[in-house]
């Protein structure tokens, strides 16, 4: 994204709360209004989904259905009996029409099932309540797997991979800080939703043998820290932790220094220091899954732009649901947007993408329709030669020399940049953001990090 953002910073924001923070990093502009206080609804039925069988951070998944099989909204379609995977289940009731390749938002084509909805979708029917304080952690585990809950705040790791420590994690951290501009799924799931997330909370809780539980929540989310105090005030261990609007306030590291003071090195993983942390889309399904016994198919959706989406809100949408369909369904004229970017995820670390046909997946948080005037397209196009200002080391969180790392990039010295730390990086955007050469630093670094990442496992 466009430094232009910066236009409308929300300067005038003050906080009541006594609110925790990070180093580095820098405030950008909200872009909340369009769709802050709109509250959850469920969005159109598409008439096709598009399930890609790779959903998650590990193997794609094997196909269980054939071409011409009625299925129906919760039904198994996809699995693999492998420890990094996560199966994938159909989330409308219809026809599969074809089991190929489609393409998916990075680019890639990926083997999908694709699913002709039928006329009439009923609401899904959970099974009753399972008293899930009987059951054992190891059971909790697998039934993580087995209805397919990966990380829904664009991470996508399968979350029985998160919690596969047997040793206690102290603490639970979830995280409500959804500092991306324009979002407000987690937000709204926040305020409407804080029943289930607390109940989510609280099996996680028992799985990782944690002693503490801390709500993280950005300060611009008022309503939603008063209703989660209320919610967890006979908890002695929970607490709500009011935190610094800024970016990236949300990424694991930024807010286990915010919260705990705890600062993971570099290398290690958040439970090294004896932390887990969570999106709250991804414990509400933990509940769901547990709880309820259901399967990951469908998930909240915020769709919006700067005055581009004359129906921008939160929805609650099937998984597999095309991009086209969501921007119709929001009234957006879909033949008069040539020039926009269309971004999956949030502004500062979404996919562009260039086709309609691109389908939501579980850990897309965000359906965005930019402005040309607002993100410059075509990258590159306007570049100028790094003058060595420093703004993008003066605001890394990561606190990564991210210039360096990107010429070293650039000229394929691979080498050089894992010695730079390249696998470090949060992958937060700041970098290209204050660029005022108009360079793409960030993807520069991260085009770099899988080649230091193996540099960096042959070391070992």
């Amino acid at each position: 994204m466009s430094e232009d953002l910066n236009s409308d910073v929300n300067s005038n924001e003050i906080s009541d709360y006594e609110e925790k923070s990070f180093e580095k990093g820098l405030y950008i502009p909200h872009h909340k209004e369009y769709t802050n206080d709109k509250e959850i609804t469920r969005l159109s039925w598409p008439d096709r989904v598009i399930l890609p069988l790779n959903q998650h951070i590990g193997e794609t998944v094997e196909p269980v259905v054939e071409v011409g099989e009625e299925v129906k909204r919760g039904q198994l379609i996809g699995e693999l009996d492998e420890f990094w995977s996560a199966p994938v289940h159909a989330s409308v009731s219809g026809e599969v029409t074809a089991i190929e390749e489609r393409p998916a938002a990075g680019g890639e084509e990926i083997l999908s099932v694709v699913i002709d909805a039928g006329e009439e979708q009923p609401e899904y029917q959970c099974e009753e309540s399972v008293n899930w304080q009987d059951l054992g952690i190891q059971e909790m585990k697998d039934m993580l797997k087995e209805y397919g809950i990966v990380g829904m705040g664009g991470a996508a790791c399968p979350t029985h991979i998160n919690v596969s420590t047997d040793d206690p994690v102290p603490h639970l951290i979830l995280n409500g800080a959804e500092c991306e501009p324009f979002l407000t799924c987690d937000h709204r799931m926040m305020v409407e939703w804080a029943d289930k997330l607390i109940e989510g909370a609280r099996i996680l809780f028992k799985i990782i043998k944690a002693e503490k539980c801390h709500i993280g929540v950005e300060t611009n989310k008022p309503d939603a820290i008063e209703v989660l105090r209320d919610k967890i005030s006979d908890l002695d261990n929970f607490e709500v932790v009011p935190l610094d609007t800024k970016y990236p306030q949300g990424y694991k590291k930024s807010m286990i220094k915010a919260i705990t003071g705890k600062e993971p090195p570099m290398g290690a993983r958040s439970a090294d220091v004896g932390c887990i942390v969570r999106n709250i889309g991804t414990t509400i399904a933990i509940y769901e899954a547990i709880a309820r016994k259901k399967p990951l198919f469908e998930r909240v959706v915020t769709v919006s732009g700067p005055h581009t989406v004359p129906e921008a809100g939160n929805y609650l949408m099937p998984v597999g649901t095309p991009v086209r369909h969501v921007l119709e369904a929001t009234g957006v004229d879909v033949g008069a947007i040539s020039g926009h970017k269309i971004i999956m995820g949030g502004a500062m670390t979404g996919t562009a993408i260039g086709s309609l046909d691109v389908p939501v997946t579980k850990s897309d948080t965000g359906v965005l329709l930019i402005p040309p005037e607002m993100a410059h397209l075509g990258p590159g196009e306007q570049e100028k030669a790094c003058i060595r200002c420093g703004k993008c080391v003066s605001s890394c969180p990561m606190k990564l020399y991210p210039h360096e790392l990107s010429l070293a990039a650039r000229a394929g010295e691979y080498m050089d940049a894992e010695k730079l730390h390249a696998t470090e990086c949060a992958e937060c955007g700041i970098c290209t953001f204050v660029c005022p050469s108009m360079r793409t630093v960030a993807e520069s670094i991260m085009e770099a990090k899988p080649h230091a990442k193996k540099i960096r496992r042959n070391k070992d």
